[in-house]
């Protein structure tokens, strides 16, 4: 990012209280949309169940908006989904992704999930130039659901400054902590919210976004994802 208020917040302690905020505020939005759907019974067997259910890799870095990132050598890094957001929206039918040469920025739109009629944008973890896409998710979108930190990458930018990602993202323990934080909000939102409690451990169903209104999953997705305020 080139604004320097913003790289003196990511760079200091204060990006955990920015991410505290915008999740207490998606949480908010989360419980209003839940709450408008309360006639509509869920199973449980799709509620979030607690902590250690969304996993984030060591030597990988974290976007607040749930991409990641992994330094490939050189300046290029491997971009992609993080578990949180692959479990959010379930199985893509399909995934626009940038073409090679152009231009991401961080915090600015990266690419765009398609399931069924919805489109959720995320933003890209990065600023840099695309050098290539991985042609698998082409055929196969699915593959970031089954592998979402390996196979299922998206694509590959080369960054203007190698030490960018490291000042501005999250590293593996601190977004460990930060996806329990969010999977516990969940668990605590379902209990709350349907007055249903449920078990530590229980396993997560792919797509858990879509348990809602199928006419605000996808506002959902992207409040949660932070890329609400995109213009369109």
């Amino acid at each position: 990012m080139q604004g320097m208020g913003a790289v003196d917040i990511f760079a200091t302690k204060g990006i955990e209280y920015l991410i505290v905020i915008g999740f207490l505020v998606a949480l908010v939005f989360y419980w209003k949309l839940l709450g408008s759907t309360e006639s509509s019974p869920v199973s449980s067997t799709s509620r979030p169940s607690g902590r250690g259910w969304f996993s984030a890799p060591r030597d990988y870095l974290f976007h607040p908006g749930h991409a990641w990132a992994a330094h490939e050598g050189d300046r290029v890094f491997r971009v992609g989904m993080d578990d949180f957001a692959q479990q959010l929206v379930g199985e893509p039918s399909k995934l626009e992704l940038p073409s090679p040469g152009q231009e991401v920025r961080q915090g600015e739109l990266g690419w765009t999930v398609r399931v069924g009629p919805h489109a959720v944008r995320m933003l890209s973890p990065v600023d840099g130039v695309v050098e290539s896409v991985n042609p698998a998710v082409g055929g196969s979108p699915g593959i970031v659901n089954d592998d979402p930190y390996e196979e299922g990458w998206l694509m590959k930018v080369r960054v203007g400054d190698a030490d960018q990602p490291n000042r501005n993202l999250l590293g593996a323990d601190m977004a460990r902590a930060w996806l329990d934080r969010a999977a516990e909000g969940l668990r605590t939102m379902w209990t709350r919210e349907l007055g249903v409690a449920l078990p530590d451990g229980g396993a997560p169903v792919k797509g858990f976004g879509r348990t809602m209104s199928e006419d605000h999953w996808d506002e959902l997705a992207e409040e949660l994802l932070l890329s609400s305020g995109l213009p369109e």
